[in-house]
């Protein structure tokens, strides 16, 4: 695990994978997830000869809760500056699913950072609300903790019905930290989810960044998702004309987990046209 020095203090964390020269590729995981959920994109990405790291946002995984309770949007582009700071690399590849989506999306499109390329995975300007508030029902559920893993595996189930239950809940232990009165709870500060989320304001930005967009983009939908429809998509290509669009059809939200030998594939077929290795 390498770790980073962000805004006010918060200390994130991240893996890596390939060789340090190769081109970079960040990797942005979703509200509620964490770095852990790129590692069999990030390794398709390193045996490729890509130089791939996986982050955690502030306030999830091992990454610091922040003191302040700071989540935006805008503390958490400003997090993947100094990274990039810190690495001397500043022109990356930028791959972002959900809300590691939105920061990469608005990072490029306002020029916070000088992405080479971006990855934007089930997320565009337009997503349904209806999907939307099916993940803050499943992040908002038992406050006080889960008693068991057994506890905890059933409500991930019962969220991802789509997705084979594990035999073996030691994998757990990634989403999850014990409480100092027994409990599981989720990894992430729970002030995260305590902070107002305008969904057209949102929107308004996002398509004022998509309208920006200059650089090579690839959109990859999860063709079972109820998140980013693809009434959404058409919209953002009509938007950023220039965009690629892959539809992984068996997948849902959660693409690279479900899918991830399908979505790793269409990563490098683009990489290989708009981030080629010689050209590191």
């Amino acid at each position: 695990m390498h770790t980073f020095s962000g805004i006010g203090g918060v200390s994130i964390a991240g893996d890596a994978w390939g060789n340090p020269d190769g081109p970079l590729v960040v990797l942005q995981h979703g509200g509620g997830q964490t770095r852990h959920a790129w590692k069999g994109t990030g390794e398709i990405l390193g045996a490729a000869g890509y130089y791939a790291i996986a982050l955690d946002a502030r306030g999830h995984g091992d990454s610091d809760w922040a003191s302040d309770g700071a989540y935006s949007h805008d503390h958490m582009i400003q997090d993947l500056q100094r990274v990039l700071a810190a690495l001397g690399r500043p022109h990356p590849v930028l791959v972002g699913a959900s809300m590691g989506g939105v920061i990469s999306l608005i990072a490029a499109g306002e020029r916070h950072v000088d992405a080479k390329a971006l990855v934007l995975v089930d997320v565009a300007p337009r997503i349904e609300p209806e999907g939307v508030g099916k993940i803050h029902s499943f992040m908002s559920q038992r406050p006080d903790g889960f008693d068991t893993l057994e506890e905890v595996a059933l409500a991930i189930s019962n969220y991802q019905p789509h997705r084979q239950r594990p035999r073996n809940l030691d994998g757990l232990a990634k989403n999850i930290r014990l409480g100092p009165e027994g409990k599981y709870h989720w990894h992430w500060d729970p002030r995260y989810r305590a902070g107002t989320r305008n969904l057209e304001e949102r929107r308004i930005r996002l398509e004022a960044c998509a309208h920006q967009l200059k650089l090579p983009t690839l959109l990859v939908r999860g063709g079972l998702s109820d998140v980013l429809t693809e009434e959404g998509v058409q919209q953002f290509l009509a938007i950023c004309p220039h965009s690629e669009y892959v539809n992984v059809t068996d997948a849902a939200h959660m693409v690279a987990g479900d899918r991830n030998d399908i979505f790793g594939n269409a990563v490098i077929d683009f990489l290989a046209r708009v981030a080629p290795l010689q050209a590191a």
